[in-house]
């Protein structure tokens, strides 16, 4: 097997978050996970990130703190224009540059002379995006989950990378805790009220561990506050990654309760690291990622989910825990991207690579 050469590799993240994120954010997250290990796999690594974000790569600052920790910035967008000038005016001193920007960068992506990969991240069952991203099916994307291209079949799809975690960043906890799980967003599509709804119909303790953002505050205080009443429900609030190791090992299972085509889910692969099985709503990514009667269960309703509570504990933790390493390693993650990034650094063109 010939050796892999040593890249230039750039790194455009989003700066709504540092990379890492102090709390909540998967994007940032997924970037300063490959970010490092691209690095610690001999690759030279340029990240385009905010000015607080901490990384063993060269980092090129655009702002001086993630713009959601750093109030009364009005257009977000603006920085993020900057950052994409700031990489084409350095394209020159990669041999590929890897956005996480969604699609902002396509119009300079097209023409730059050096190859470019993006990663999208987020929901793609836009109408407004067909045209779009029919425009511009010459540019390489990769998907986080086949789940995700449904909506954009033209779109110039070159392969599917699940995400990875570090082996080490989760502890395995092998025995099963005494309550069920919720981590991630407060929104309409996470569906915090079902996870509510089936621990207190199963009669298990509920801890929530979840982010309010502004744009869902109305939702929260209308919908899901008059439950937390519950005696069997603990509102936690949002925690940090030193904190997810017990918050996710310590839960007998995980709720992933969603309504909506998730890209990924990365709590999803969280969750296994710690050895805790999960119960998720079919939907999106989730097919592609628990194993039914494996990792955990799949179900289509209230009723199944309470059913899968009570069958949980014949679900191996161990299994979950050697899953996650087998399937949802970071080098696995960055090997992926390697193999591609050296492809279009070579000069093959997305038609050339469709997957």
């Amino acid at each position: 097997m010939r050796a892999r050469r040593h890249m230039r590799i750039a790194q455009v993240a989003p700066l709504c978050e540092r990379v890492p994120p102090k709390l909540y954010g998967g994007t940032e997250r997924v970037v300063s996970f490959l970010t490092e290990e691209l690095v610690r796999q001999g690759h030279d690594v340029t990240l385009f990130a905010s000015g607080d974000s901490k990384t063993s790569a060269r980092l090129v600052a655009i702002c001086p703190r993630a713009q959601r920790l750093d109030g009364g910035r009005r257009d977000a967008l603006a920085e993020h224009i900057l950052m994409i000038e700031q990489v084409a005016r350095r394209a020159g001193e990669f041999d590929l540059i890897h956005f996480h920007v969604s699609h902002m960068h396509f119009p300079v992506a097209r023409r730059l002379q050096t190859a470019s990969l993006t990663t999208l991240h987020g929901r793609l069952d836009m109408p407004e995006l067909v045209a779009l991203y029919k425009e511009f099916s010459d540019l390489p994307i990769v998907s986080i989950s086949d789940a995700q291209r449904v909506a954009l079949p033209h779109a110039g799809w070159i392969g599917t990378i699940y995400h990875g975690l570090p082996p080490d960043l989760l502890r395995y906890q092998p025995s099963p805790g005494t309550y069920l799980a919720f981590l991630g967003r407060v929104s309409p599509e996470k569906r915090l009220d079902r996870a509510i709804r089936i621990a207190t119909a199963a009669g298990w303790p509920l801890r929530i561990a979840a982010k309010v953002d502004p744009a869902d505050a109305d939702y929260f205080e209308r919908e899901i506050r008059p439950l937390l009443d519950h005696p069997l429900v603990e509102f936690v609030g949002e925690i940090g990654e030193p904190d997810k190791s017990d918050f996710l090992g310590g839960a007998r299972a995980l709720l992933f309760p969603i309504d909506w085509p998730e890209p990924f889910g990365l709590v999803q692969i969280e969750a296994l690291a710690c050895g805790t099985p999960v119960i998720a709503f079919n939907g999106g990514s989730v097919p592609e990622i628990i194993d039914p009667g494996v990792t955990g269960f799949i179900v289509n309703s209230i009723t199944e989910a309470v059913d899968a509570v009570s069958a949980i504990d014949d679900i191996d933790r161990w299994t979950c825990r050697q899953t996650f390493e087998r399937r949802f390693s970071v080098r696995r993650m960055a090997l992926d991207h390697v193999r591609i990034y050296e492809m279009l650094a070579a000069g093959a063109a997305a038609n050339d690579l469709v997957a």
